[in-house]
């Protein structure tokens, strides 16, 4: 692999941007001060740029507090996407895991690892998705079981058997939990009920619950131990 895609690869910066640092002699690569970009390097020489050892990672992992208006793509013509929520030179075949609605809020896992999101986005693979969730009517019992049960909905759309816990301060509230990701799933769900979703925010997918100190539009890289624990969902 060539030196300036090795550290653009690595999110060190734009491929112009990793030139310019290897020109300016600001790149080493096992101790020794290199100024070609078209080096030919593996991840498992020792890189350093600008000070700072450059370790090879083969996938990335972040955290997004999805905010209200923006969409979950990688890209719109007329729309800001989560993607426009990072740096660009982040953005590098990186996509959402699963689907928010626009005016949906809370988790979202954004990542350049294919196989993970194939596996946590799978309904066999049972991983659960927890919401918050806001009624504009007050939610009882009855809803709950229909929630248990399964639903098949108006348009013959058949669906696993989620869990709806009313919050015992505000029937209008709950926590809802759900193993697929269907089209506007759990507001349809409601509208089965007779009810309407006013408020609805992701806390968790799997063992990967939202960081509560990042706020609405912030990201951040997962830790070690929350993509281990990702991994084992």
């Amino acid at each position: 692999m060539r030196l300036d895609k090795y550290l653009a690869d690595m999110h060190v910066g734009s491929r112009s941007e990793v030139k310019e640092l290897i020109r300016k002699g600001k790149v080493s690569v096992n101790g020794a001060v290199i100024k070609d970009p078209g080096l030919a390097v593996t991840p498992q020489d020792a890189i350093e740029a600008a000070g700072e050892t450059i370790g090879y990672q083969e996938h990335f992992y972040y955290m997004l507090n999805k905010p209200a208006g923006i969409l979950t793509a990688t890209e719109d013509k007329k729309q800001p996407t989560v993607l426009d929520l990072f740096p660009e030179n982040l953005r590098k075949n990186l996509s959402p895991v699963g689907r928010l609605d626009k005016d949906t809020v809370g988790l979202l896992l954004i990542t350049d690892d294919g196989a993970l999101a194939h596996r946590l986005l799978a309904p066999k693979s049972h991983v659960d998705k927890v919401y918050l969730a806001k009624s504009d009517l007050p939610l009882v019992s009855e809803d709950a079981e229909r929630f248990a049960s399964g639903m098949t909905l108006s348009d013959g759309t058949e669906l696993m058997p989620g869990k709806l816990e009313i919050s015992g301060d505000d029937p209008c509230e709950a926590l809802v939990t759900i193993r697929e990701g269907k089209f506007h799933q759990i507001k349809r769900m409601f509208e089965a009920c007779g009810k309407k979703v006013v408020y609805l925010k992701r806390l968790s997918m799997g063992r990967l619950q939202l960081d509560p100190e990042l706020a609405e539009g912030a990201w951040r890289e997962l830790t070690e131990e929350e993509v281990s624990n990702l991994s084992g969902s």
